[in-house]
């Protein structure tokens, strides 16, 4: 039963992260396509590890799959955010078809302080 649930676990992160992947082709901007790229590591990634943690249990491999968990749940978020924010400032343009642009608002509001 263990291994039914640990392999319908992964098989769910591979779902995601193809649907990631084709996010990061179909996807019109940078801004974008990074956002598809962290929803493929945050939902496919961690469920693999899940998975993996499932089927291997209270071992090495279970221990070292949720350190890797951890790891890419912190490290992840940070790094798209830090990508996405160097992305905007060095003048990689929103898609045309974008409605909002808060950071421009932020920006100009603490220019004006």
């Amino acid at each position: 039963m263990r291994e039914i649930i640990g392999f319908t676990l992964m098989f769910i992160g591979v779902c995601f992260d193809a649907i990631g992947c084709i996010g990061l082709i179909r996807l019109p901007d940078l801004y974008n396509r990074l956002q598809a790229s962290l929803k493929c590591v945050a939902m496919g990634t961690s469920s693999i590890l899940i998975g993996t943690m499932v089927i291997a249990g209270l071992s090495p491999v279970g221990a070292k799959a949720f350190l890797c968990l951890v790891f890419i749940l912190i490290i992840s978020p940070t790094t798209e955010h830090a990508l996405a924010r160097a992305s905007y400032i060095s003048g990689v343009k929103l898609w045309e078809k974008s409605i909002v642009d808060t950071l421009k608002d932020d920006m100009e509001a603490g220019n004006k302080k």
